[in-house]
């Protein structure tokens, strides 16, 4: 029996891979989603995992744009019933637990939307230092955006002292001697994924409520 393929070159199959990944951060959302509801899993362990999920969202919808204009006919097309996760991830954007301390404060929102903002570059840099895009004009860029969010947290949400913040600005003074096209080291580059991902999770751990 001939073997059917789904693609006939190497773009059309990354194409589908990313249709994959997409499905499953849906899909895994939508269970995460279910599992809160029914007390199945902490506000702790839900949050950070819901974060983590809105952001690889955020990065591969943004991504498949051009050839993913619809969410809902995505969703229409490969049987994917996920409405919970498709709420969380399109329409909310933030976790329950953070629309929750957010209820009835228009400063706790904007805050929440904060959070939701470093989340996703954190996760972004790492992805992309993953991926090995360590040029200096790819990395700058996503470490920039960082900083940007973190400063806007303030030292309302952060300890003054946040190693995160230190990290990234440390990472920025190194990066802004180098020329834009040279590239981070092997060695380099795997210390800098390291620290991004030591401060994401210093960063998750110092958030207020976050076991409540």
């Amino acid at each position: 029996m001939e073997e059917v393929k789904l693609w006939r070159d190497k773009r059309e199959r990354d194409m589908y891979d990313s249709f994959a990944d997409l499905y499953a951060i849906i899909k895994t959302t939508d269970k995460l989603e279910k599992a809160y509801v029914r007390d199945l899993v902490s506000s702790a362990e839900y949050e950070a995992e819901c974060l983590k999920l809105i952001a690889q969202f955020r990065t591969l919808h943004s991504a498949l744009r051009g050839v993913v204009p619809s969410l809902d006919r995505f969703a229409e097309a490969y049987r994917l019933d996920s409405p919970a996760g498709i709420n969380r991830l399109l329409v909310s954007g933030v976790p329950a637990t953070v629309e929750h301390r957010a209820a009835g404060s228009s400063s706790a929102a904007a805050s929440a939307s904060a959070v939701a903002e470093c989340v996703q570059h954190f996760i972004t840099a790492m992805d992309s230092v993953k991926l090995n895009m360590v040029a200096v004009d790819q990395v700058h860029p996503l470490l920039s955006d960082l900083s940007t969010s973190l400063a806007k947290l303030g030292n309302g949400l952060l300890p003054p002292d946040f190693e995160g913040r230190t990290k990234v600005r440390d990472w920025l003074a190194r990066l802004a001697k180098m020329g834009a096209a040279d590239e981070l080291t092997e060695q380099q580059a795997r210390q800098l994924h390291f620290d991004l991902e030591s401060s994401y999770n210093a960063f998750m751990a110092a958030l207020p409520n976050a076991g409540s």
